[in-house]
């Protein structure tokens, strides 16, 4: 209920200050599982990405986004509640095991799944390699795949920045269901989820019109922030 009075307040006033567009919002199943693939480039994403369609995206998020303390936390736990995240834990191994569970979960109420295969927002615009967790989900739960492409919110709001940016209009792209029916039944299959999660990023990569770049982002922030110390 939150969400839909959530939507009803923000997105008027979202579209009257920026101006946001997009596209292909009819490729997106009206009804049914849906999994949702995005590029991550901004914590804008989280207002713009999901606010254009009919049907709640719910979205996988971490955990701390729920845990924090004093009025900040509570607004917080309030924000992403509204906009439909559901807390998990990022840590790996079993942690990653009930994420999936979880997205599934959700899938299986024939619900929209929202998520970020590159399992953290681009450290600089680019789009970088996706986790296999994406196909798991794509093949246990057989649910039509949409990449889901966000446009200029990096510009507007890249990580760190506080506020948004005047004057540039996010757009989202919603691209055509991806079929991936020929490996249902393989999802054990370590080649076939890596070949799974790059026809997924490649597809997004033509979408966001981004520079693909073959290595996770957590490992490009470490590698930034190592020359950032050495330079410094």
């Amino acid at each position: 209920m939150f969400y839909w009075v959530l939507k009803a307040v923000l997105w008027p006033i979202l579209h009257f200050v920026f101006r946001p567009w997009a596209e292909g919002v009819d490729n997106v199943p009206k009804e049914g599982p849906v999994i949702l693939a995005g590029n991550h480039l901004s914590f804008a994403d989280h207002f713009f990405g999901a606010l254009p369609l009919p049907r709640k995206v719910i979205s996988l998020g971490k955990a701390e986004y729920f845990t924090g303390r004093g009025i900040k936390g509570m607004f917080s736990r309030l924000f992403f509640s509204g906009v439909g995240t559901v807390p998990i834990d990022r840590s790996g191994g079993k942690a990653s095991e009930a994420a999936l569970r979880t997205g599934l979960r959700i899938l299986k109420d024939q619900q929209v799944l929202g998520i970020y295969p590159e399992g953290t927002r681009s450290p600089d615009g680019r789009l970088y390699k996706g986790k296999t967790g994406v196909a798991r989900l794509a093949l246990e739960s057989r649910a039509p795949v949409i990449p889901w492409a966000m446009i200029n919110t990096f510009e507007m709001m890249p990580p760190g920045r506080p506020l948004p940016k005047l004057g540039i209009r996010p757009g989202v792209r919603y691209g055509k269901p991806l079929d991936f029916s020929r490996y249902y039944g393989m999802e054990n299959d370590r080649l076939v989820l890596r070949a799974v999660t790059d026809e997924i990023m490649y597809a997004l990569m033509e979408l966001a019109e981004q520079e693909y770049v073959d290595k996770y982002a957590t490992s490009a922030k470490v590698e930034m922030l190592r020359a950032a110390r050495e330079n410094s």
